[in-house]
């Protein structure tokens, strides 16, 4: 069967055909109600390009013709719920491509809400019966922000007044066209209910599908996952983007520079040595951006090691060196694969280990099945929940600690100081020199040969 997307795609070229001033469909200025709208075509004139550019019979012609009121890409002008094309001189005009359903846009309730508030104000409270059911449960649904639905819905009822007369109601048809196809009422065909986000697949036998336990056990399952789906405002995520740029500024060698200089652009190998992994006096901003996150803290070597001495000090140093030693069979050489496994159940979780980790029975059982097939990730059950220890009840204690504050006290400032690249004026003649004997040598010998 030819995939949803596939048959919009073709669709849309003949759309973009049919509407070309050179092999489309000529529009012209047509009467409806004693209002002249522009750009109108008769669905006589649709249907005879249909047959002239398909060379297909007047059925076929009449059909395809009636899948592009269908999905939308042509409205009628005469009878705006009636999504069909008559082979006469019914009127009819194409839709604006941003509306296309091959643009995959999302009909959002806000906006069906304005649509269906916007209707009300104009008819004065006479909507269709299953308008006034979605409307009240759209009330309910977004009723935090219904003061913007009906305020947007006045502003673009005033709008519309003002618009000229067949431009309001070109407009009108074409709304109200856009929602019988995205918001489908009772005893309609939804002609856009099998696409890509469909929960079940619309070639499978619904009949026989109902009828056994697993289609309902993949249906509870769908709806359970959407639930626990984790939404956040845009002006939450704004905040945190804001937010995270604003505290990494500072450590960002582009935006704020390199202390003391860039050693790519200076011969100054001083950021190199102030900033090696394990440093004995790391720099003043390297210790400070161990308090951002944990994670900041535990990807750097020289924090690690910080930490591990805070850790032995509470007596669960074991915690960094389990985690540690996951990193390295995740990490490390794919033949030894098994060989480490072993030796970490050994050391921190087979019972009376030299340096046993504490991790809750479920977990645990996760760990020891797992590990009768080694592979790199099979103990990351047992890291994630030590990960997530240290993170919550160690790394609080660790930022208030005199070691992490002792560590930032000796902490080195670095001072500005560029010492710009030099290179003496006879080094690059002589190489240039060199370069060029070379070359001629070259020469020479490719001669002799």
């Amino acid at each position: 069967m030819i995939s949803f997307i596939n048959v919009q795609s073709k669709i849309e070229t003949l759309m973009m055909e049919m509407q070309s001033p050179d092999t489309g469909i000529k529009t012209q200025t047509q009467t409806v109600m004693v209002t002249s709208i522009p750009h109108a075509v008769t669905g006589n004139d649709i249907m005879q390009w249909i047959l002239q550019r398909l060379q297909i019979t007047a059925e076929e012609a009449l059909h395809l013709g009636d899948l592009f009121v269908k999905y939308g890409y042509i409205y009628p002008l005469q009878e705006p719920k009636n999504l069909t094309l008559k082979a006469d001189g019914s009127l009819y005009r194409f839709q604006t491509p941003y509306f296309w359903p091959v643009q995959s846009w999302a009909a959002d309730d806000t906006d069906y809400a304005i649509y269906l508030a916007k209707k009300n104000i104009k008819r004065k409270g006479i909507l269709e019966e299953y308008e006034k059911e979605h409307y009240n449960m759209l009330n309910q649904k977004i009723n935090y922000k219904w003061d913007f639905v009906i305020m947007q819905a006045k502003e673009q009822y005033k709008a519309g007044k003002e618009r000229k007369k067949e431009d309001r109601y070109a407009l009108d048809c074409q709304e109200r066209a856009y929602w019988l196809v995205n918001r489908t009422p009772p005893g309609m065909l939804d002609v856009l209910e099998y696409g890509l986000d469909r929960v079940t697949d619309p070639n499978e036998n619904k009949v026989n599908q109902k009828s056994t336990m697993e289609f309902y056990r993949r249906e509870i399952m769908y709806y359970q996952q959407a639930i626990l789906k984790t939404r956040v405002k845009s002006s939450v995520s704004l905040g945190g983007i804001v937010k995270y740029s604003e505290q990494f500024l500072s450590n960002d060698p582009i935006l704020s520079g390199c202390l003391p200089s860039n050693p790519w652009i200076s011969d100054d190998p001083d950021f190199w040595d102030l900033n090696a992994k394990l440093v004995e006096v790391p720099t003043r901003m390297r210790v400070e951006r161990w308090a951002f996150n944990f994670s900041e803290l535990i990807r750097d070597p020289k924090g690690r090691q910080n930490f591990q001495i805070f850790l032995k000090k509470e007596f669960s140093g074991e915690n960094l060196g389990f985690w540690e030693a996951c990193e390295d069979l995740k990490y490390g050489d794919q033949s030894k694969v098994k060989e480490k496994a072993e030796e970490i159940y050994k050391l921190f979780l087979a019972p009376g280990a030299r340096r046993w980790i504490n991790i809750d029975g479920k977990t645990m059982g996760i760990t020891v099945k797992g590990l009768e097939h080694p592979h790199r990730y099979v103990l990351d059950a047992a890291q994630t929940h030590i990960y997530m220890l240290m993170k919550k009840d160690s790394y609080g204690r660790y930022l208030k600690s005199p070691i992490y504050k002792e560590m930032l006290a000796k902490a080195v400032v670095p001072q500005e100081g560029v010492k710009k690249r030099q290179v003496k004026l006879a080094v690059i003649v002589g190489f240039v020199f060199l370069v060029v004997a070379r070359v001629e040598k070259a020469q020479v010998a490719a001669k002799l040969l």
